[in-house]
């Protein structure tokens, strides 16, 4: 009985740690090569987080979205032509990623929440 008590009342409860990050993180393959602004150019990989994993992958595998033509067209036309400082710049990167989301919700049926850029090189 005692046991039993202990278990049920006295026991340390386990701890649910909630997930940092929810959802698919889905790299874009191959990596980006935009030009910029002032002749310059940037070799950038990007990562997706999507809400489920996208077009049916084999297993071993890398995620893939189902609109992944248009997200990688998006993002093109989003860096081609920018300033290299708001690559490089933090808070200019920051609200330039946000700029990209929200355009890939207007003109995507793909449900992504952030994007990340894992890689930059600029030149």
């Amino acid at each position: 009985v005692a046991g039993v008590a202990y278990k049920k009342v006295l026991a340390p409860k386990p701890v649910v740690v909630p997930k940092k990050i929810e959802g698919v993180l889905v790299p874009l393959d191959p990596e980006f090569v935009v030009n910029l602004a002032g002749g310059r150019y940037a070799k950038i990989s990007v990562s997706v987080l999507a809400k489920h994993a996208g077009a049916s992958h084999e297993a071993g595998t890398a995620p893939s979205l189902e609109q992944d033509a248009a997200v990688r067209s998006i993002i093109t036309d989003e860096l081609t032509g920018i300033s290299a400082s708001r690559l490089v710049d933090r808070e200019s990167r920051a609200e330039l990623l946000v700029e990209i989301v929200h355009d890939i919700h207007k003109h995507t049926d793909e449900e992504i929440t952030r994007l990340f850029f894992t890689d930059i090189a600029v030149q």
